[in-house]
């Protein structure tokens, strides 16, 4: 028991002394409140939002604290794939309700958000605090290419339907499959290619400021696996809520899919990537953004392509609407040019949130036509 307490105080210390993590009395209020008022929609939307911010503080000190023992790399991957869990829940809550709309929707702004919102303030934050900051670029360009693949893959579907009206939906979803199995492969080689065989390519470039003391790597991993299981039950009520709720406000679905779902989603990356670059750890930061980027795009994507022949109502394809297509390209293309020489400063990160904030203004007022 004095052992369990031991491993425990650096957690309950934080707790006490961190106002945000009060905020975890919202936790238990969403599920009581999901069960009390089940159609209030606009209230759990509300209750789910503040919720995942105490979870994702917990979540950004968990990675740090991980990373500090593996290295900003894999720190970076682990916080990517334990954030896109989110991402996925979110999307399987909606393939299996058979809106498709909305899966494609928050895929793409998911793809577009990490790309250029969480890399463009990660920018922005760390700028205002360090002069210029800098990171490896080897991992930039694999990331980027690995995104530049998925933005083929996914611009495929999309040019042959425009250049051949006559093209059947069974063709459009064989060829999603094959595209799925390609792109799970590809990012599969491209993690062996970063985390193995070229492992000491991807190397921090600085070590940073040390920022807060870490937690044992034990506790680390049990909170990271303990608040990824909340953040997913939370985010469920949250999309269980959000299209009536979106009505209430007056978003169209698109722009919720694109904008406020992808947003929701990566709140707890959002968090440890922004924390890491007010910290100088700027490896951390775009491992983070770029990484979550390409694993959403090589990886889940192509897997619910693949389970939705066993949960959707239909099978899915990869057939985006070219304007979701044409944003993740440029997305791609911007990321790949404010990163190319390895340096950074507050004005880039505006830049990239230009870009990323012409993309939000036209879906809310002119947002695409639902397949």
């Amino acid at each position: 028991m004095s052992r369990i307490r031991t491993l425990l105080n650096p957690l309950l210390k934080e707790m006490c002394h961190n106002p945000l993590l009060w905020l975890l009395a919202f936790v238990p209020m969403v599920f009581v409140a999901q069960r009390l008022a089940h159609n209030a929609h606009t209230l759990l939307f509300i209750l789910s939002i503040v919720a995942i911010v105490p979870l994702a503080a917990m979540l950004s000190h968990a990675t740090e604290s991980v990373a500090a023992k593996t290295g900003d790399a894999a720190g970076g991957l682990l916080n990517a794939t334990l954030g896109n869990l989110t991402e996925l829940v979110i999307a399987l809550t909606a393939l299996r309700a058979g809106e498709y709309m909305l899966v494609k929707a928050s895929i793409a702004g998911a793809i577009v958000t990490n790309t250029l919102f969480m890399l463009g303030a990660s920018f922005l934050l760390g700028g205002l605090k360090h002069h210029v900051q800098e990171y490896n670029r080897a991992g930039v360009r694999l990331q980027a290419g690995l995104l530049l693949l998925a933005t083929v893959a996914l611009l495929i579907p999309s040019a042959v339907f425009q250049a051949d009206s006559t093209v059947g939906v069974e063709f459009s979803r064989k060829l999603s499959v094959g595209l799925a199995v390609l792109l799970i492969v590809a990012y599969g080689l491209g993690m062996s290619f970063s985390l193995k065989t070229h492992r000491e390519l991807f190397a921090s470039g600085e070590s940073g400021e040390a920022g807060e003391a870490p937690w044992p790597l034990g506790l680390a991993l049990v909170t990271l696996a303990g608040v990824t299981v909340l953040v997913a039950m939370v985010s469920e009520v949250f999309v269980e809520s959000v299209q009536k709720a979106a009505e209430a406000f007056g978003m169209t679905p698109a722009f919720v899919g694109f904008i406020v779902v992808a947003l929701v989603g990566g709140a707890a990356e959002m968090a440890s990537a922004f924390s890491a670059a007010r910290k100088n750890r700027l490896d951390l930061s775009v491992g983070i953004a770029l990484g979550s980027a390409s694993q959403i795009a090589l990886f889940v994507a192509p897997v619910l392509v693949l389970v939705s022949y066993c949960v959707g109502p239909t099978p899915m394809d990869l057939h985006f609407w070219p304007g979701a297509v044409l944003m993740i390209l440029i997305a791609t293309v911007a990321a790949a040019f404010v990163t190319n020489s390895g340096r950074s400063a507050w004005f880039v990160g505006v830049l990239v949130l230009m870009v990323y904030l012409i993309f939000a203004m036209t879906l809310y007022l002119l947002p695409p036509q639902a397949r």
